[in-house]
């Protein structure tokens, strides 16, 4: 995973609730288990029509969306089953974080792990960013805030580990493999040897 202390960025939003991981990426496109590529097909339903030809008004089809690295979505996103390339998919588009009210537990577990950022915000912040697309907005890791370009800066909730593994740019797995040295020593103290 890349580090992420923070992500400045303007925003795109996609206000749609309940957008599940089928419509995040497809079933179809999950013939792979690389993550590069994916974000091609990322809301391919949503994004193009039944020719193939982008939809002008779908909000990540318009010019003023290319390079927004913060995905502003309706309530209750990433709904759905538990399949890890919804945040591939979003990750390969190019998004760091996401920010909704509310996120659904499994895709919120499953973007901490590969390194995107899931930001649950109060509904009176959420209607400001749906409100201000392509607002400018930054947002600290280490200090769990959603800075807006009023000034109002706005905490969100975040796990103390997820939030170091974030930072350091490191998953779980990393997180074990740098506590080696002391879990060898470890090791080395126990009775259970042959």
């Amino acid at each position: 995973m890349k580090p992420i202390a923070e992500v400045r960025s303007k925003t795109v939003v996609l206000p749609t609730r309940d957008i599940d991981t089928d419509q995040i990426i497809a079933a179809r496109f999950l013939t792979t288990t690389s993550r590069e590529g994916l974000g091609e097909n990322l809301f391919f339903d949503l994004r193009f029509d039944s020719d193939g030809s982008a939809k002008t008004d779908f909000p990540l089809n318009k010019p003023e969306a290319t390079g927004c690295r913060i995905l502003v979505a309706g309530k209750n996103f990433g709904c759905g089953s538990s399949r890890e390339h919804a945040p591939w998919a979003l990750l390969d588009y190019g998004f760091q974080a996401v920010i909704s009210t509310e996120i659904a537990d499994i895709f919120r577990n499953n973007a901490l792990k590969n390194g995107l950022l899931p930001v649950v915000v109060d509904a009176a912040t959420h209607r400001w960013l749906l409100d201000n697309p392509g607002a400018e907005i930054s947002i600290d890791v280490a200090r769990a805030t959603v800075t807006l370009p009023t000034g109002a800066e706005v905490e969100f909730p975040i796990e103390n580990f997820a939030r170091y593994c974030l930072v350091e740019g490191v998953d779980q797995l990393g997180f074990l493999r740098q506590q080696i040295q002391d879990i060898e020593r470890f090791e080395e103290t126990r009775n259970w040897k042959p």
